[in-house]
């Protein structure tokens, strides 16, 4: 049998950016339904670093990337690798990547994304606090490690273009690097320290009060994975198994899913995916403080 359902917005994605915006709505007095067939908060929400990364302001695509784009295509060990039977597919983003690598284009990008992560640790010391985890915030800042001193050395370049974008760096030396971090393996170069850098030190468990609060606020949470939206004069269809949702609005924040959901809403969305990795360890104490 199919449920049937009529809300004011419909979220698709129970991961932090999902759950985020329904906390937001429903506080604002919207009712708001969820829907993801996974348990909120699971999956790239749990498993990631918990940076707050306002200091992240180069983007992707930089001429030092353009320079070295044909090796990281072919190099199965890079950041960029690319299996060449998908390269037909992708030439026409690869083409824009390149473009937007240009000097101009990557200056622009990198003033965009300031701009964008500006006042993501203001945002994220409240929000915290809003759903009763500030415990979970830690304010010890980030390194950048450089193995190499030519490394190193490249990178000053790199950070001067960040400190001009209004973002607080020191550079220290291997030894300094020690001195910060004796758990570290010992470095040849050296790192750069961005000392206002805040993280999560488990945002799983962010996430479990992120979801406890938005479940003290009578948002519903259905557990399907939407398959369908359909425009219709007064709203969206959302279709799902067992499931047909009409919401006046959506927000589609579904991750990896988000392209072909938005291309049936009618909107083309550049996004791609990319290969990532969860890693944990059983230690008594952790090796490293920030």
């Amino acid at each position: 049998m199919t449920e049937h359902l009529t809300t004011d917005i419909a979220v698709i994605g129970a991961g932090a950016v999902g759950m985020a915006c329904a906390l937001q709505l429903a506080a604002a007095g919207h009712e708001v339904v969820i829907l993801d067939p996974n348990t909120p908060g699971s999956g790239a929400s749990y498993g990631n670093a918990g940076t707050i990364a306002d200091y992240a302001v180069q983007p992707v695509g930089t001429p030092d990337v353009l320079k070295n784009l044909p090796s990281l295509l072919f190099d199965r060990n890079s950041p960029l690798a690319i299996r060449r039977a998908a390269l037909p597919a992708l030439a026409p983003w690869l083409l824009r990547f390149a473009r937007q690598s240009l000097p101009g284009a990557a200056r622009h990008n990198a003033r965009a994304i300031a701009a964008l992560v500006g006042s993501a640790n203001a945002s994220w010391q409240t929000f915290a606090a809003e759903i009763g985890g500030s415990d979970i915030l830690q304010h010890r800042g980030c390194l950048y490690l450089y193995e190499t001193a030519s490394a190193f050395r490249a990178a000053h370049a790199d950070m001067a273009q960040r400190r001009g974008l209004g973002i607080a760096v020191d550079l220290l030396t291997a030894q300094e690097l020690a001195g910060m971090e004796p758990g570290l393996p010992g470095v040849e170069g050296g790192a750069a320290y961005f000392p206002k850098a805040i993280f999560l030190s488990d945002p799983g468990l962010m996430m479990q009060r992120l979801a406890s609060r938005i479940a003290a606020l009578n948002v519903l949470h259905r557990k399907a994975a939407v398959t369908g939206l359909t425009r219709l004069v007064d709203g969206i269809r959302l279709d799902a198994p067992g499931l047909t949702l009409h919401a006046r609005r959506v927000v589609i924040a579904a991750g990896a899913h988000s392209r072909a959901l938005a291309a049936q809403a009618g909107d083309r969305v550049p996004l791609d995916t990319e290969r990532g990795y969860h890693v944990e360890w059983d230690m008594a104490a952790p090796r490293l403080t920030r």
